[in-house]
């Protein structure tokens, strides 16, 4: 017997067309009021601009789901933000997502892998795990925009995922940073603590730091590395977290 995600899955081209239109809360309520209601997720980091999308995936749907990536390595100030907000907003469905203990013992046990093989690193604590939690979807949403730039520069309001085939919708994508700023302040949403200590964009601790003025949101990200993203929005470069050596 064909499972429902196998049933949906060839029309998810079709529907993409019929949602690439949209963006913002019009985009969100049209793909869960569809085909995708209880298979799509909102992926957040509960960084600096989260809680724009947070609230209005509570506004559609307090049982939105909503997946966190808890890589162990988060600032305690995202962590309390994290709370604050799920709190405020009424979500009803945040899902913790941890790294595999057993890949951690392996390939990172005194917690530095972070500076020897930053990709090795995120694809552990972020790629792998969201990739297992992301089976049961047929789509996911991100909070990626254009201004950020990079790769990021040309993004899409929808797009069909390589290899999966799923929905990949990216709500926010024309927004630009004082879009964000306008609609936190109607909804007077909190900010991220950290950003009154200079931080433009907050991932892991040990990979984050502050950016000047001037520079462009991401650039404490990864700083003096070749590397802009990590990982989650790239193809998949490693097929297991078991590489050889």
């Amino acid at each position: 017997m064909e499972r429902t995600d196998d049933l949906l899955r060839p029309g998810l081209a079709e529907l993409a067309r019929g949602l690439s239109g949209l963006e913002g809360l019009e985009l969100l309520r049209a793909a869960w009021n569809g085909p995708l209601r209880g298979r799509i997720a909102l992926v957040s980091s509960f960084g600096v601009e989260s809680a724009v999308l947070l609230d209005m995936v509570a506004s559609v749907d307090r049982r939105f789901p909503v997946l966190f990536l808890d890589t162990g390595w988060h600032f305690p100030e995202t962590l309390r933000y994290r709370d604050e907000l799920v709190a405020r907003l009424g979500l009803e469905d945040v899902r913790t997502l941890v790294p595999d203990p057993a890949a951690l013992a392996r390939h990172d046990p005194d917690r530095q892998l972070c500076r020897r093989d930053p990709d090795l690193c995120c694809h552990l604590r972020k790629t792998e795990p969201l990739d297992a939690a992301l089976e049961g979807f047929l789509a996911w949403v991100t909070g990626r925009k254009r201004y950020q730039g990079g790769l990021r520069a040309s993004l899409p309001t929808v797009e069909v995922e390589g290899g999966t085939g799923r929905l990949k919708l990216n709500p926010l994508a024309g927004w630009s940073a004082e879009d964000i700023r306008h609609y936190r302040r109607l909804r007077q949403l909190p900010p991220h603590p950290l950003t009154l200590r200079g931080f433009a964009s907050v991932g892991c601790l040990p990979c984050t730091t502050t950016t000047a003025p001037g520079e462009p949101p991401r650039a404490g990200r990864w700083r003096g590395l070749d590397k802009t993203e990590c990982g989650i929005h790239l193809p998949r470069l490693r097929a297991s977290s078991s590489p050889s050596g």
